[in-house]
C-alpha cells in the first residue's frame, strides 16, 4: 500500500518560517494547513486499527480493505471493517527535560519548540477527525496531564500545557514510561516526543511495558543538527544541561569519538524499537515537519489492511 505523500510547503512547514510565528496555535495551524494542502488524499484516514467485522463487497468500495485471505478460502469478496474512528485515543507524551532546550548555532527552533510543533499539529489532526487526544509532559516526574477528549475546544487546553512547560530538570524515561503504561487503561497510539537522552536499557524496559499493554507506540526522536553532526571546529565552551558541568574543549580532538558513541546510542534505540515493534522516526530540527506527520499517518495506514 502506498502511504500518503506530503509535499513540503516552504511557507508552512519550514522551521525557519515557523520560528518567525508567535504562538504555538498559529504555528500548528500553519503546519496543518501546509500539510493538508500537500497531500494527494485525505490525511485523516487510517488511524483506526481495531478490526470489527466483515461485510460483502459492493461496487465502488475501496479495494484496499479487501480481505484476500477470505477471498482465497471462499472465492467471495469481503471487506474488512474497523471500529469507528472516534474510538481512537492518541496519547501525546512530551519530554520537557532541560536537554530539550538545546538549540544549535544554525537551528531556527530548539528541540522542545520543534517537538511542540509536532505535538500540536498531531493533536489538531486527531481532533479534526473527531478522535480523542491526551497529553502528558514529563522530565523526572509527570509534570502535567490532560485526559483524552475529542471535543474541539480540547485543543486549547493541550496547547496551554505545552506552552507553560518549564524545562529545568533531568529526565527519567524508564520509570515514567512504566507509570504511564499503567495509567493508560484504554488501548491507543502512544506518540512520544523526546531526545531520549537517558539510559537505553531502562528506557526500553519502559517502552516494552507500553507494548505489553497492547498500545501502538511511535517514537519521534527529536535531535538538533549539531548533535548529529558535531560541526564545531574551534575551542568551544559546552554548557552542561541536566546537571552536567560546563566543559571547555577542542572539538576537533573529540569529534570522531563523539560521533562513534552517538551513533552507537542511536543504533541501540533503533534496535530496541525493532525488537518490540515500535515505530521509530528521527526528526532533525532543521528539516520540514511534513516528514513527522507523513511517517505517523503512513504507519497507521500500513496497519489497516
Amino acid at each position: 500500500m502506498t502511504p500518503p505523500q506530503a509535499q513540503s510547503s516552504p511557507t508552512s512547514l519550514d522551521p525557519k518560517t515557523l520560528a518567525k510565528l508567535k504562538g504555538l496555535q498559529l504555528r500548528a495551524r500553519h503546519i496543518v494547513e501546509g500539510y493538508v494542502a500537500g497531500l494527494h488524499r485525505s490525511p485523516y484516514h487510517g488511524f483506526s486499527i481495531e478490526f470489527a467485522e466483515h461485510r460483502e463487497y459492493a461496487p465502488g468500495d475501496d479495494l484496499r480493505y479487501l480481505d484476500w485471505k477470505v477471498l482465497g478460502r471462499t472465492d467471495k469478496l469481503y471487506l474488512k471493517q474497523y471500529e469507528d474512528e472516534t474510538n481512537l485515543i492518541c496519547y501525546l507524551v512530551l519530554d520537557i527535560s532541560e536537554s530539550m532546550r538545546y538549540c544549535g548555532p544554525d537551528s531556527p527552533l530548539s528541540k522542545f519548540e520543534y517537538a511542540q510543533c509536532i505535538g500540536a499539529a498531531m493533536a489538531w489532526l486527531v481532533l479534526q477527525q473527531q478522535d480523542s487526544v491526551g497529553l502528558v509532559s514529563f522530565d523526572n516526574e509527570i509534570r502535567a496531564s490532560v485526559s483524552p477528549n475529542s471535543n474541539a475546544t480540547h485543543l486549547a487546553q493541550v496547547m496551554r500545557i505545552m506552552e507553560s512547560a518549564s524545562l529545568e530538570a533531568k529526565t527519567a524515561t524508564g520509570p515514567i514510561f512504566h507509570e504511564l503504561a499503567d495509567r493508560f487503561h484504554k488501548r491507543g497510539v502512544v506518540v512520544i516526543l523526546s531526545d531520549f537522552f537517558d539510559d537505553v536499557t531502562t528506557m526500553m524496559a519502559g517502552l516494552k511495558h507500553f507494548r505489553h499493554r497492547r498500545h501502538d507506540v511511535v517514537l519521534f526522536h527529536v535531535l538538533d543538527f549539531a548533535e548529529l553532526e558535531f560541526p564545531f571546529r574551534t575551542p568551544t565552551l559546552f554548557k552542561g544541561l541536566e546537571q552536567f558541568p560546563e566543559v571547555l574543549a577542542d572539538p576537533r580532538s573529540l569529534r570522531k569519538a563523539y560521533l562513534r558513541e552517538f551513533d552507537k546510542y542511536r543504533k541501540e534505540i533503533k534496535k530496541g524499537c525493532r525488537n518490540y515493534g515500535i515505530d521509530y522516526q528521527l526528526m532533525r530540527t532543521d528539516q520540514p515537519l511534513d516528514s513527522a506527520l507523513s511517517a505517523c499517518l503512513a504507519t497507521r495506514m500500513a496497519k489497516v489492511k
